[in-house]
């Protein structure tokens, strides 16, 4: 399935996403800073994209690690997640947090995280007095008997 994403470059030298694969299911996102920067360990830094984003209605921008930077250098979105609604027409900046115990440089251009553009369901919320009872019930983590 393809959608069409209207992308606007608020930079001149702003990459727009890429594909790595035919089969990708994310779009690389690269920096647009105009020097490298270190990020120390334990430390967040916000980089812009340099691009803003038309998503369509019923979709949402999802920003995710990639996964070499994130497995192999302890490079992640802070927030784990990115959420990007449909509504939101600013610069798509992604903060990145460095769990490792090394110093990370990031350069211009690199590529820092990807996007997904995923359809939701909003859910219309109902009070009530009673839930439907389950097996698992009110048992919460672990509740399963799975670590």
């Amino acid at each position: 399935m393809e959608n069409n994403i209207k992308i606007k470059l608020l930079s001149n030298d702003a990459i727009v996403p890429t594909y790595a694969s035919t089969q990708a299911a994310g779009a690389d996102l690269y920096t647009n800073i105009k020097e490298k920067v270190f990020i120390n360990p334990g430390e967040t830094y916000f980089f812009t994209t340099g691009l803003a984003l038309e998503i369509p209605k019923g979709l949402v921008g999802l920003v995710f690690a990639r996964s070499g930077l994130s497995c192999k250098n302890g490079l992640a979105p802070a927030n784990k997640v990115g959420v990007i609604d449909s509504d939101y027409r600013g610069e798509i900046i992604v903060a990145l947090h460095n769990h490792s115990l090394k110093k990370y440089e990031i350069k211009p251009h690199d590529r820092i995280a990807q996007i997904m553009f995923i359809p939701y369901v909003k859910g219309n919320f109902e009070l009530c007095e009673e839930l439907n009872d389950t097996n698992r019930g009110t048992g919460g983590f672990g509740s399963t008997g799975k670590s």
